[in-house]
């Protein structure tokens, strides 16, 4: 049972700490930290730099002791470390790609009454902040939590994860560890992850002169766009094109310009992450099938844009006969999220999250067979296996409990699509912050449709609601007092 008195002073705090938290996120919002390991300061750019520097500072602000591994991963917390009796809190400071559509500055960090809008601001850097103002709290109210207390954060997770290999493989880790990214209650699972692309053998004509789509892998793509010699299409088929404009709504459309040495076909479609396709619309099906109606092809370049949209007709693998779904975690999902033209060859990036039960040597096979005979080349860049955590420990139990006292609500713990740390990480599961109750207030009318989402356009961070999720993950940390931590031997 919650302490309610223990909570009306956690409350309290929170409440007096709310604006400091603020501008806290702020700081670390305005840095574009994309990761980029191929820029010359390493491990993965300037900016991703830039941004351990300026959380260790705030965590040494706040009273904390900062350790900085290579920058790869810094940590926040107590000098002396209690690897065994350690409870570790993962958070990540590099951001997916700006991409399309923003109304607002994407490193701005402009508050609109309590909602915070930027990049990473929801996906991870406010979770980040909100991690440490969890132990300052913990730490002024002189909480009995039972066990030290370390926050780390890593600045490579939207791309590879290299940053907790590097740390895994030269530092200790906690004897347990809860990751911020992801929904409340408890994620004690995660799908396996397949990343790969395919290559058309042939190549398309010298008419086509751009055909590309989507910014990152693990990311819906937006637009996409088809540039064609302006003498390879009639005005007739010009016409045709120009009728085949989708519905006018704001999920997506067509849009066709004529230039001095092209014609330009733009789709527009929905972006969303990859691991949670429902509700997005994918900008590259979108412009396959209307350059495809509008036949303006040759028969060699239709024959390569049919495969690219037979490719991303669905997001659940049923063209290339990898539907999966078990009771576990569900079913799979297959997007192709980056299309690119290199020496006139397409080449289609996929994003494949594969059920905990399935094999992902079985599902590449598939994908080798089909392309094959496709006149495309499948390659695996990577198959990351899936993560499970044993549903029965008592701390998925403690948490969940007081997870749902608090929220009046009856939730069980789940599995998930999308990858966190956790699968980086020995003895690790997820626990929110999302998934608090709806704001009783509007929340949204700063915002278009579709706008706010992780990994989407104006991405936006529900001050209040991250404040509230706070003092629930401190009760949460209160229950596990007595409980007996996973620690190596």
């Amino acid at each position: 049972m919650v302490d309610k008195a223990i909570y009306e002073q956690v409350h309290q705090w929170m409440e007096a700490h709310k604006e400091n938290m603020i501008h806290d996120i702020q700081r670390i919002v305005k840095i574009p930290s994309i990761s980029k390991p191929e820029e010359e300061i390493r491990p993965f750019g300037a900016a991703c730099r830039q941004v351990i520097d300026e959380m260790l500072q705030i965590g040494r602000e706040h009273g904390f002791y900062t350790e900085n591994y290579e920058y790869y991963v810094g940590s926040i917390g107590e000098k002396e470390k209690k690897w065994d009796d350690m409870i570790g809190f993962w958070n990540h400071l590099d951001v997916v790609p700006v991409g399309e559509g923003w109304d607002f500055d994407p490193f701005g960090a402009e508050l609109k009454g309590d909602l915070l809008i930027g990049r990473g601001s929801q996906d991870n850097k406010g979770p980040a902040i909100g991690m440490l103002y969890v132990m300052e709290c913990i730490r002024d109210l002189k909480l009995p939590v039972g066990h030290q207390l370390c926050l780390f954060v890593g600045s490579d997770e939207e791309r590879k994860m290299a940053d907790l290999e590097y740390y895994t493989k030269n530092h200790p880790t906690p004897a347990l560890s809860m990751i911020a990214d992801c929904g409340f209650p408890v994620c004690y699972g995660e799908k396996g992850i397949v990343e790969g692309k395919t290559v058309s053998l042939g190549t398309m004509s010298e008419s086509v002169l751009e055909f590309y789509g989507g910014s990152a892998g693990n990311i819906i793509p937006d637009k996409a766009v088809l540039a064609v010699k302006k003498d390879s299409i009639t005005e007739k088929q010009l016409e045709e094109l120009k009728g085949l404009k989708q519905p006018s709504t704001e999920e997506s459309l067509i849009r066709v310009e004529k230039k001095e040495d092209r014609i330009v076909v733009t789709a527009k479609g929905s972006g969303g992450h990859s691991a949670f396709p429902e509700g997005s619309t994918n900008a590259i099906q979108v412009l396959c099938k209307a350059v495809l109606s509008a036949k303006i092809l040759g028969e060699n370049d239709r024959k390569i844009v049919e495969a690219v949209c037979e490719g991303t007709s669905d997001n659940y693998g049923e063209s290339f006969g990898i539907r999966y779904e078990d009771i576990e975690s569900g079913r799979l999902t297959c997007v192709g999220t980056v299309l690119r033209l290199k020496e006139n060859h397409a080449e289609l990036t996929f994003n494949i999250r594969y059920s905990i039960t399935a094999k992902g040597c079985e599902i590449t096979e598939k994908l080798i067979n089909y392309w094959n005979g496709k006149g495309f080349k499948w390659t695996t860049d990577s198959d990351s296996a899936p993560s499970f955590f044993d549903p029965s420990h008592p701390a998925i139990g403690a948490l969940t409990e007081t997870y749902n006292e608090l929220t009046d609500r009856s939730l069980k713990p789940y599995t998930m699509g999308g990858g966190t740390y956790a699968r980086k990480l020995p003895r690790a599961f997820g626990f929110g912050i999302g998934n608090m109750p709806e704001a009783k207030k509007e929340e949204s009318s700063c915002l278009r449709p579709g706008h706010g989402n992780a990994h989407g356009a104006d991405e936006v961070l529900d001050c209040e609601r991250l404040s509230k999720a706070l003092e629930i993950y401190v009760m949460g940390l209160l229950a596990l007092k007595d409980v007996k931590l996973l620690a190596e031997k």
